[in-house]
């Protein structure tokens, strides 16, 4: 009954105008209060937003890094690519280069566990036709010899290897000798007659002597000479054309013989 008889009151007195100095007064003191709450509204928007915006931003930054590993990745197997198919170039110019060797194209699988340039491991064995005793070679001149075969393996044995020896030609002289090797990748030339010419920068090619590996494939360049009037022969240095540390595909030579027959 109060609170009705006090609307009742409210409700006259509103009707006669004599509630605006209240209202007034009351929407005066409510202002700042007003304010203050469409402040800490906007403020409230606005750390919303921006939380919503870290959020965005922290997604599409996922996103981009996801798009760069993805193009980094393809971009590696493209140089990849691009690499293998230029060693496969190169090859292919050799080969047809020299038709009348027969070759079967293998990738190197192990090296020396000892780094001494010993020998390589090839992925090509018995299934291939692959025989103890075949030159292995690349576009940039002679690599080695088979020494040991397997089902589909086979072991390299490189110039390098100090147990190896080449029969070889100096092309400018065209005096003969060998190339043997030395521990860490090295060669020098022996085996040259005192009186016979060795000039620096001169290149040693195979001779074919012996029949083991064909004739006129690039061994090496002069790079130093050792000649000592006492001895019988002559010694040299010299710096291989193949860079036996980064051998990744190699021909075996399965048949030089119209070659052979040739010279």
């Amino acid at each position: 009954m109060v609170f009705l008889l006090v609307a009742i009151l409210i409700l006259i007195l509103h009707q006669a105008g004599s509630l605006q100095s209240v209202e007034s007064a009351l929407l005066t003191g409510l202002y700042p209060v007003q304010q203050a709450f469409t402040y800490v509204s906007h403020q409230l928007r606005g750390v919303s937003q921006t939380v919503y915006d870290l959020a965005e931003l922290r997604r599409t930054n996922k996103d981009l890094q996801e798009l760069v590993d993805k193009l980094m990745v393809e971009n590696v197997r493209l140089k990849e690519i691009e690499s293998e198919n230029k060693n496969l170039l190169a090859l292919l110019n050799f080969v047809e280069a020299n038709p009348s060797y027969e070759y079967t194209a293998s990738r190197v699988i192990g090296r020396d566990p000892g780094n001494l340039l010993g020998y390589i491991l090839i992925d090509a064995g018995r299934r291939s036709e692959v025989q103890a005793g075949m030159a292995v070679v690349t576009e940039r001149g002679l690599v080695g010899q088979i020494i040991d075969v397997g089902e589909t393996t086979s072991k390299v044995l490189l110039i390098t290897d100090p147990t190896s020896a080449v029969n070889c030609v100096l092309q400018t002289s065209r005096a003969t000798g060998l190339v043997r090797g030395k521990p860490g990748g090295q060669l020098f030339l022996d085996e040259v007659p005192q009186g016979v010419t060795i000039e620096l920068g001169d290149i040693v090619l195979t001779s074919g002597l012996g029949g083991t590996f064909p004739r006129g494939l690039v061994i090496g360049q002069i790079t130093d000479i050792r000649q000592f009037d006492y001895e019988m022969f002559q010694q040299a240095a010299l710096h291989p054309t193949v860079d036996f540390n980064r051998l990744e595909v190699v021909l075996v030579v399965k048949n030089f013989e119209q070659e052979i027959l040739g010279n």
